[in-house]
């Protein structure tokens, strides 16, 4: 018997603030979620899996239109046509959608009540999926706690959204522990909620498969489902299926040694040269690049930032036009000690920290970029600067310009 274990594919989820960036493909973001799923329901097909489990957020709340409960019903029926059943349980995010209530879905597709917890059985394989959808978007009551006892002679399933114990970065819906998972005397827990890729070991495995496609930078490396494999009642391999469409990735690079600007492009070639050859030859990439260090070009580069920009997104075209996009170019440097760069005439220096620290300039300075900190884009939260903006606090940020004034100055001298 096999089966595919999928969850968080948030069908249709709003791309936010993307489309702010310059030669982001945002067509290609805002049909990555079906075509991810859309190569699921290819890959079930090719290996003829027995069923699929779809541990939650199927959708990512209501649909902006009847189109995305189109799309996924003509998904199912492709299952249909392969006789292969669905069990659906809802989470968090597609819970309390109004449209999902009233779709009315092929016959091959069951999904889980959420008044109490339910009992699918599928007699051919002796199978029984136990699981309860969310009555409402934040459930913090262990679901868990009330599923029904293991069915003697049948592979049991639990079916299951949690963030489990230890997942902080997730909002603490359903929340159980792993002990209590792994003494329920089921087969199989699938999870969803957790949208990174984690088989919990113990005497039952308990699998978070990650969710179907990345959609944004926080959600990097490879995405998709799992084939789940059992013989004789017992699981026998869980292996990853990555049907995700395209990837994200963080590229950090240190420029610290680079003494020229043409020395930190070709420490940007290199870098993307390396993200190259880590992906798969048919998947395109959507790169944050975050230059670093203590260096001597930290007023030149943060001067030249949109040239900067334009001669990465050139050099990706070049590399390999049509796989790499820059989300976002940030500049995460420093600049040089003191002791390293020539000296500033003393009197600069003093007056410059003096500014720094003066209550009164630091309320000035606030006041002055309020417009800019409430018009900030979405993307832009966690960036240091904004967020020590959001906490009235730019003393930081004032000792940075004149570091940056008194290495420029130093340089030029």
């Amino acid at each position: 018997m096999r089966f595919i274990h999928t969850a968080d594919i948030h069908l249709d989820s709003p791309l936010r603030g993307l489309g702010s960036y310059e030669d982001m493909p945002v067509d290609t973001l805002r049909a990555a979620s079906r075509a991810a799923f859309s190569r699921l329901v290819d890959e079930a097909l090719a290996l003829q899996v027995d069923f699929m489990v779809i541990a939650g957020d199927l959708y990512d709340g209501d649909w902006k239109d009847h189109n995305t409960g189109i799309y996924f019903s003509r998904q199912m029926g492709r299952l249909r046509n392969g006789g292969i059943p669905v069990y659906v349980l809802h989470g968090n995010h597609d819970a309390e959608s109004v449209m999902t209530s009233r779709l009315v879905l092929p016959d091959n597709v069951h999904v889980f009540k959420a008044n109490r917890p339910g009992t699918f059985i599928l007699d051919a394989h002796r199978v029984a999926l136990h699981g309860r959808s969310f009555p409402q978007a934040a459930v913090t009551e262990n679901l868990a706690a009330d599923y029904p006892a293991p069915l003697p002679g049948h592979f049991n399933i639990g079916v299951l959204h949690t963030a489990l114990e230890g997942n902080a970065q997730h909002a603490n819906y359903a929340p159980c522990s792993l002990a209590q998972l792994h003494a329920s005397g089921y087969q199989y827990w699938a999870l969803g909620h957790v949208h990174e890729y984690r088989v919990f070991p113990g005497p039952v495995p308990v699998v978070f498969p990650g969710n179907l496609q990345g959609r944004h930078i926080r959600e990097q490396g490879p995405r998709g489902a799992v084939l789940v494999s059992c013989v004789d009642g017992v699981v026998e391999s869980i292996e990853r299926l990555e049907v995700d469409v395209l990837r994200w990735h963080e590229l950090r690079l240190d420029v610290s040694a680079c003494t020229e600007r043409s020395q930190v492009l070709t420490c940007i070639r290199e870098g993307l040269e390396s993200v190259l050859a880590g992906l798969p030859a048919d998947k395109p990439c959507v790169v944050r690049m975050v230059l670093e260090g203590e260096s001597l070009l930290h007023g030149e580069l943060h001067a030249s930032q949109a040239q900067l920009r334009a001669d990465v997104v050139a050099m990706m075209a070049a590399l390999a036009d049509g796989r790499l996009w820059l989300e976002k170019l940030r500049l995460a440097l420093s600049p040089v000690q003191r002791g390293q760069a020539p000296a500033a005439p003393d009197e600069l220096a003093a007056l410059l920290a003096s500014a720094a620290g003066d209550p009164g300039f630091q309320e000035e300075i606030l006041q002055g970029l309020q417009g800019l900190r409430d018009k900030a884009p979405y993307e832009l939260s966690g960036e240091p600067l904004f967020e020590s903006l959001k906490q009235g606090q730019v003393q930081g940020l004032l000792e940075e310009a004149a570091a940056a004034v008194l290495d420029r100055l130093g340089r030029e001298a």
